[in-house]
């Protein structure tokens, strides 16, 4: 036969916790769940994508995508360097935006060089350029000297685009940030989660446990990349 416990009872191991750990408590699982409302959305975008790139050879779901090459003439004169050509090939290309990324190239003598040559011959220097968003990215390619640049424009499907998106392929600066905001949401989750088992409950250890036991792993990933 069992007897549910006087409200007396539990009252008075309630006044039994300290003001400032109940405080904290309440404050802790305020925070924990703002922080899991904000990474919601992105949780869900990430973790749909993230499950299919790590089954894309099973699931074979299809990544539409439609790639066109073409030739844009060089104005005169020819832009003078990368950052004029960036200029440029915005408005030439009706972009919205600057480039995302810009690398430039050093001139070098080609792979089928003779070594010892006196006089080699040299690959020119290579500028490029990358617009766009996750659903259309724009290359421009371009070696000095040429009249020309190389553009290839390549058209994805939603679940390319996802992947992209997931990956931060064609992404602005902005995104990339809102991006580590998801990533610093996911520690802070980790971090009062613990923090909450800790004060709620009696067995810390176990809580421990877990929690080094997964901090042990992720180091060891890591260090095992190097």
């Amino acid at each position: 036969m069992s007897y549910a416990p006087n409200a007396a009872v539990q009252a008075e191991a309630r006044s039994r916790v300290p003001p400032r750990r109940v405080t904290a408590i309440q404050w802790i699982r305020k925070t924990h769940g703002w922080i899991g409302l904000w990474g919601a959305i992105l949780g869900l975008i990430f973790g749909t994508a993230g499950i299919w790139l790590n089954h894309r050879a099973v699931l074979k779901l299809p990544m539409a995508q439609q790639r066109i090459n073409a030739q844009l003439a060089l104005p005169d004169p020819a832009p003078a360097n990368a950052q004029e050509m960036a200029r440029w090939l915005q408005g030439a290309l009706a972009q919205q935006g600057p480039p995302n990324s810009m690398r430039t190239e050093p001139a070098r003598p080609v792979a089928w060089a003779e070594k010892g040559k006196a006089d080699p011959l040299m690959q020119p220097e290579r500028w490029v350029f990358n617009f766009g968003g996750p659903d259309a990215i724009v290359q421009a390619d371009y070696w000095r000297g040429n009249r020309s640049v190389g553009v290839t424009t390549t058209q994805n499907g939603l679940v390319a685009t996802l992947a992209n998106m997931h990956k931060g392929t064609g992404m602005s600066v902005g995104w990339i940030l809102l991006v580590d905001t998801l990533a610093g949401s996911l520690i802070l989750l980790s971090i009062s989660g613990v923090a909450l088992w800790m004060l709620t409950h009696r067995r810390r250890s176990v809580g421990l446990a877990i929690f080094g036991t997964s901090v042990a792993l992720t180091l060891g990933l890591a260090l095992a990349q190097f």
